[in-house]
C-alpha cells in the first residue's frame, strides 16, 4: 500500500491507496507530520483509492487535525459508503469538513 500525495492549489492532498491501517498507518503518520511540520497547513485526505480504514487510520487523521488546529484545516473527501459510514459512526465528520469531491475539499480546505 502507498500513500499518495500532491499539491494541488494551496492544499496538500495526501490519497492512502488501498488500506489505512495498522500496517501502513506509521507511514501515512510519518508524510502527513513531517509536510505539516514543514508548513503545510491545508491539508485534504482524499479516499478516493482507499478501500478500507481502520481506527490506526483514524488516528492519524486526527493527529493530522490536531497538528493544524491552530493556523489550518484538514478536509476528507471521496469516502466510499464503507469508509462514510466509519468516519460519521466515530464522530469525524461532525469534528472534519467533508467534501463530496476533491474540488470541493480544496475550496473547503482553503476557506
Amino acid at each position: 500500500m502507498d500513500i499518495l500525495s500532491d499539491k494541488i492549489e494551496n492544499a496538500f492532498i495526501v490519497t492512502p491507496d488501498g488500506r489505512l491501517d495498522t500496517s501502513n498507518a506509521p507511514q501515512a503518520e510519518k508524510l502527513l507530520v513531517e509536510n505539516i511540520n514543514a508548513g503545510e497547513k491545508r491539508v485534504v485526505v482524499d479516499f478516493s483509492r482507499t478501500d478500507y480504514i481502520s481506527s490506526a487510520g483514524l488516528r492519524v487523521i486526527l493527529q493530522a487535525a490536531k497538528l493544524v488546529r491552530r493556523d489550518g484545516r484538514v478536509v476528507l473527501c471521496n469516502a466510499n459508503e464503507q469508509i462514510h459510514e466509519v468516519l460519521e459512526i466515530s464522530g469525524f465528520l461532525d469534528m472534519i469538513p467533508y467534501g463530496a469531491s476533491l474540488k470541493e475539499a480544496i475550496r473547503l480546505v482553503s476557506e
